[in-house]
């Protein structure tokens, strides 16, 4: 079967899953376009994960729709699987096993012929920088290798399409910069991407992002698209107490959004050549006078709590 080139690599319509009385996904409708990277974007329990299994056939729906490029996933899971590779949080590498030998294990399981096998695992381990580890115990290896050796594991059988849910938490930056350099390698050769994450900053390198709150997709867009539609403008404030600059500004009028980010706080307003000076005199009012303010651009951490607000967001 030949699937048109502008055809969607995945879509999704009208998902729907629950756990007993808790409905964790309702009513998720997504398209992930062909040699993109696509995020999932959303704190504990907005149901990335349910999306995930669901999305790589080993959770059915209890409602819904999903296409593979033309395979029906809920009715073929089998046939999807052969098409794409799926990374969990923690994914089943076996620590007893050398490198090699978890790789041969993957390979026989997805029926890997061995003389492709051999070729693949060779330039995967080449690209992940993991071929010096090849005889090295899994269960030796460090965090982010780990997470490396998985991703080796789950694109030996050269899938069309790649699922991984959180694949650096808990990783290093080092690791987690170099993890990214294989995606965007893998990307560039035609591999359509679909991730979760917690962190922000990686969300910033993604094609296009979904945010999730509560099992429902929020608004979806590019990250540079998601900040152009925030309403207002942001501001940074620096004091010695941003607790106190944070509680300060409560209510105040013109803020439409308080985020406290470490040693500062964002501060969303209607107008900042209006509000800035206000905002300015008010904090001076309450004891704090040390206050410096920095037009700053918005990251998706801010646009996440301006789309839902501080307290739906928390």
């Amino acid at each position: 079967m030949t699937v048109p080139p502008d055809d969607p690599a995945i879509r999704a319509q009208g998902l729907v899953r629950s756990f007993g009385p808790v409905q964790a996904v309702r009513g998720v409708s997504l398209e992930v376009r062909r040699g993109e990277i696509f995020g999932l974007v959303g704190p504990d329990g907005a149901g990335k994960t349910t999306i995930m299994r669901m999305l790589a056939g080993v959770l059915r729906p209890d409602a819904g729709e999903i296409d593979l490029g033309g395979i029906d996933v809920v009715a073929e899971p089998e046939r999807a699987r052969a098409e794409l590779s799926y990374m969990p949080q923690r994914f089943g590498l076996y620590e007893d096993l050398t490198v090699g030998e978890n790789i041969f294990f993957y390979g026989e399981l997805f029926r890997v012929p061995h003389a492709q096998r051999r070729a693949r695992s060779g330039q995967l381990l080449e690209a992940a920088g993991l071929a010096p580890f090849r005889r090295r115990l899994a269960g030796q290896l460090s965090g982010g290798m780990k997470q490396k050796l998985g991703l080796v594991c789950a694109l030996i059988h050269t899938p069309r399409v790649l699922l991984l849910d959180e694949p650096t938490t808990g990783v290093d930056p080092v690791s987690r910069r170099e993890f990214w350099a294989i995606l965007y390698d893998l990307r560039d050769s035609g591999v359509t991407i679909l991730l979760s994450t917690a962190y922000m900053d990686e969300a910033e390198r993604c094609s296009r992002l979904a945010l999730l709150h509560a099992g429902l997709v929020r608004t979806c867009d590019t990250p540079s698209g998601l900040k152009r539609a925030m309403a207002g403008a942001l501001v940074a404030v620096v004091a010695g107490d941003p607790r106190a600059v944070h509680a300060a500004l409560a209510g105040a009028p013109g803020v439409l959004g308080r985020l406290l980010m470490g040693d500062r706080v964002h501060v969303r307003v209607d107008d900042s050549d209006r509000r800035v000076p206000e905002l300015r005199a008010l904090l001076a009012g309450r004891g704090i006078a040390d206050a410096a303010f920095t037009a700053i651009e918005p990251g998706i951490e801010d646009v996440f709590v301006a789309l839902l607000g501080p307290e739906e967001a928390a």
